[in-house]
């Protein structure tokens, strides 16, 4: 019997695993969209490295499909439509995974779900590129995830799952360490390189812009440790390496969002770490810093976006 899943979410990174599920079991495995979503794909599907994803798309008021396991791809900003449409397809065993960047996705679907649903966990690796409706990614990245409690029963579906169908996957010793260890990477250079438009060799390549990056993640440092985060010391380091690591001409998602004038997911990362700040009193003004920025960014799109239609109209 093969597992039924559901994917909501196929930008960038939603898009991998849909192609590698689609491979495997394409009658079992459906995507979640709306009504206008369902138009678009169905005329102008998404093309992942240059093939047109043809998937199975289903809408939130649909009741005859239930999954074994969720994964949610979102942006930021699409969470809680996502929460919201897919409680039909929740059953008593389902496992669900939210693949969203930040360290409080999971905080808020277990409002609705509860944590014995949820395991913790987020896709690192190489970026996707996105542009419109193309996809391209050189197949670099894996799905870490682990369960929050001592309890480990949701794990070992996902695990076998994954094996079957050789998704690369990680389980950490420490999956909260782990989480906050990606958050301090998108943090320190996720925004930056938005604002600077940078790439991730220009970013290593500059001495300057490190040394920015490592304030940011200071502050990230901090906030981990007061929310009880273990080997908070060490987190720096590792995140420096795991930057070094990255495919010099590659551009971060947040990069991506700017140069197609899309909102970016910055109240996820400056947002929360102003949040966290207040809650433990502890300045993050580096993060203050990118917030600002990205508000000025975001006004500049709409103001562009409405010129724009106001000369379409004359």
């Amino acid at each position: 019997m093969k597992e039924n899943i559901l994917i909501c979410g196929i930008g960038a990174v939603g898009s991998i695993y849909a192609e590698k599920i689609q491979k495997y079991s394409p009658d079992n495995l459906k995507i979640l969209v709306d009504e206008q979503r369902l138009e678009r794909y169905t005329k102008n599907p998404p093309v992942f490295n240059g093939k047109e994803l043809r998937l199975n798309y289903i809408l939130p008021d649909d009741k005859d499909f239930k999954a074994d396991i969720i994964i949610i791809a979102t942006k930021f900003d699409g969470l809680s439509d996502a929460v919201r449409n897919i409680k039909n397809f929740v059953k008593e065993n389902t496992v669900i995974l939210s693949l969203l960047n930040g360290v409080t996705s999971e905080e808020i679907i277990a409002r609705e779900y509860g944590w014995d649903k949820l395991l913790l966990s987020y896709f690192i690796g190489h970026s996707a590129m996105r542009d419109g409706r193309f996809i391209t990614h050189d197949g670099v990245g894996k799905i870490v995830f682990g369960a929050k409690g001592s309890d480990k029963t949701n794990e070992k579906p996902v695990q076998n799952f994954f094996d079957k169908l050789n998704i690369d996957y990680k389980i950490p010793n420490d999956i909260e360490h782990a989480l906050w260890l990606k958050f301090m990477m998108n943090v320190s250079t996720n925004q930056p390189s938005a604002i600077l438009r940078m790439t991730f060799g220009e970013m290593n390549a500059n001495e300057y812009f490190m040394d920015f990056a490592k304030k940011l993640m200071r502050e990230v440092q901090m906030i981990a440790k007061a929310e009880g985060v273990k080997n908070t010391a060490v987190m720096i380091d590792e995140a420096l390496e795991a930057v070094a690591s990255m495919v010099p001409n590659g551009k971060t998602s947040m990069f991506q969002d700017v140069l197609a004038e899309r909102k970016t997911e910055a109240e996820m990362f400056a947002g929360t770490m102003i949040n966290f700040g207040k809650k433990h009193n502890i300045p993050v003004p580096y993060n203050e810093l990118m917030y600002e920025m990205f508000n000025i960014l975001h006004k500049n799109f709409e103001l562009r976006k409405n010129q724009l239609l106001l000369s379409k109209s004359r």
